[in-house]
């Protein structure tokens, strides 16, 4: 399996490229336009090397089954944080995690994650008709060290509301996000796997995921960032291609 998420963290309508001799003129124009603003006051911080992606189950665990824990892991996270130093609030972020990309670590079993790698592709994350996880901002709060966000999270065609605690660490250039969460596969429309004489190996509906961002400040190259109100999808949402 690759390497490689989608926290690329799940195009639209309203894209917006700011290079660097246009961004105040065009940041402006989407403040008009009613769109998610990059404006003087705020920092582009773009998602890197070090971000990942680690997806926790227990012996029955969504992407495992028969007794087993699983790690699942993604190094290849993209996406951005938009910050306003003035007011917190506004911030907003998108991440992307390829969902091919997850990559199972343990057990280390050669063939065991073979089996549970190909079950997860197929049967529960349908990569080939849904190959990015969409992760964006729809409210932030500023509290103790960090942010309350809530989400919206795009998983296998289905968008649904997800509230996490992020805790930061904000410099002048660079930006650490780290944020643990979880969810139920049902929430996404996704049946548990169950299986083994009379289906009596079942898997748990909920999962554990542990992100983590490491973002440097963007200037002076192009960045595209997404409008969340775009009614317009991919195929990444729609299972379209």
């Amino acid at each position: 399996m690759r390497n490689g998420i989608t926290i690329r963290a799940l195009g639209w309508a309203g894209l917006l490229s700011l290079s660097a001799g246009a961004a105040e003129a065009q940041a402006a124009a989407a403040v008009d336009a009613g769109n998610p603003a990059i404006a003087a006051d705020s920092v582009v911080y773009e998602l890197g090397p070090g971000s990942r992606l680690d997806v926790k189950t227990g012996k029955a665990g969504v992407f495992g089954f028969v007794g087993h824990n699983h790690l699942i892991e993604s190094r290849a996270v993209h996406g951005a944080v938009v910050y306003y130093p003035r007011e917190p609030a506004r911030s907003h972020l998108e991440v992307t995690v390829d969902a091919d990309s997850l990559q199972v670590l343990t057990p280390r079993d050669t063939a065991e994650q073979r089996k549970v790698g190909e079950t997860m592709r197929s049967e529960v994350l349908k990569t080939a008709d849904y190959p990015v996880i969409r992760l964006v901002s729809k409210e932030v709060q500023p509290k103790g060290d960090g942010f309350h966000v809530v989400g919206e999270m795009t998983l296998v065609g289905q968008t649904r509301s997800i509230p996490l605690d992020v805790v930061t660490q904000i410099g002048s250039d660079t930006l650490e996000a780290r944020s643990t969460f979880s969810f139920e596969q049902s929430e996404f429309g996704i049946t548990p796997y169950r299986g083994g004489p009379g289906g009596t190996v079942k898997v748990a509906d909920r999962v554990v995921i542990d992100f983590t961002a490491v973002g440097v400040r963007a200037e002076g190259a192009s960045l595209m960032l997404r409008s969340p109100a775009s009614p317009t999808e991919e195929a990444v949402g729609t299972g379209r291609r």
